[in-house]
């Protein structure tokens, strides 16, 4: 089996350049079109698959984010893993404007998306009912990559590697956080910032949400990083802006970069055949239908 890795990004990410003998990719889905076109390349030698999503022209706005294609194209692509980013705004003091946030779980206040793959329209191949489990939320391999780990089950990796590069690169990052997922457009009234910093709630993003949990019932190991742009709007004299966002972003958007293309070195280095597997038999397990009857890209590569 080709391993191949996922990208889903933004400002920074977008660009041709960071890969290799790129290509653009036009794709349709059971579920319609994706965002935009996938760019296709190899970083050291590793295929990727980059997605926008927005589009690259950011036209797209959260509520109207087409996820399932979008994951979907992915998973058509042959992708192993994805990692993705998150521009989001911090909930907490601590964690500043241009830190990282390697994001364990999440609140989702979402309510307008198409949230299942599995929602029994004829014809749909995602068959039956699935009730995925959402803990852990992301891929833990993905997340930290310690020497120390040898092997834990389904998503219990990716974030191991991106806090690995994160310190190898000495930017400023946290190693979990849980994120409140809005649905947008439009930012928080101050009012309901306070509710979610009462939540215990670390970040807040318009856009991890239903995606983390369509990766998982695809069962593709998934990993989120958030890049903060702002407060918020519950610091006194530091709302968050449209102006601000995008500044940010472009000052944040190599960071991105970086820590993406160092990743993917440290991911090829890893065997991901038992962790791949795993996800595939959580993803399976959480449908209602007997087990012999075929969901094909739930099968269990050998």
């Amino acid at each position: 089996m080709l391993f191949k890795i996922g990208i889903i990004g933004g400002t920074g990410l977008e660009d041709p350049n960071i890969f290799e003998n790129s290509r653009e990719v036009v794709v349709e889905t059971p579920f319609g079109k994706p965002s935009d076109a996938l760019l296709e390349g190899e970083v050291d030698g590793v295929p990727c698959v980059l997605l926008s999503r927005h589009g690259r022209k950011h036209g797209v706005p959260p509520t109207s984010v087409n996820f399932r294609a979008n994951l979907w194209a992915l998973m058509q692509q042959g992708v192993s893993v994805i990692l993705a980013t998150a521009t989001s705004g911090s909930l907490k003091e601590e964690i500043t404007p241009g830190s990282l946030v390697f994001l364990d779980s999440f609140i989702d206040r979402t309510f307008k998306r198409e949230i299942t793959f599995h929602d029994g329209r004829e014809g749909n191949p995602a068959k039956g009912v699935c009730h995925i489990p959402s803990h852990p939320a992301y891929n833990e391999k993905l997340r930290q990559a310690s020497s120390e780990f040898v092997f834990l089950i389904n998503n219990l990796f990716i974030l191991l590697i991106l806090i690995s590069c994160a310190e190898q690169l000495k930017y400023k990052y946290f190693k979990s956080g849980t994120v409140v997922c809005i649905e947008g457009p439009r930012y928080s009234s101050k009012a309901e910032s306070n509710v979610f910093r009462s939540w215990n709630a670390d970040v807040i993003n318009m856009t991890v949400c239903p995606e983390v949990y369509l990766a998982k019932e695809l069962g593709i190991p998934f990993a989120t990083t958030a890049i903060i742009t702002d407060y918020d709007c519950w610091r006194e004299g530091d709302e968050v802006s449209v102006e601000l966002v995008a500044e940010r972003m472009v000052e944040n958007a190599y960071k991105a970069k970086n820590l993406f293309l160092l990743a993917i070195k440290k991911i090829k280095e890893q065997d991901w055949t038992e962790e791949i597997k795993q996800a595939k038999i959580v993803a399976r397990n959480a449908v209602m239908l007997d087990k012999d009857v075929l969901i094909e890209h739930l099968t269990v590569p050998q």
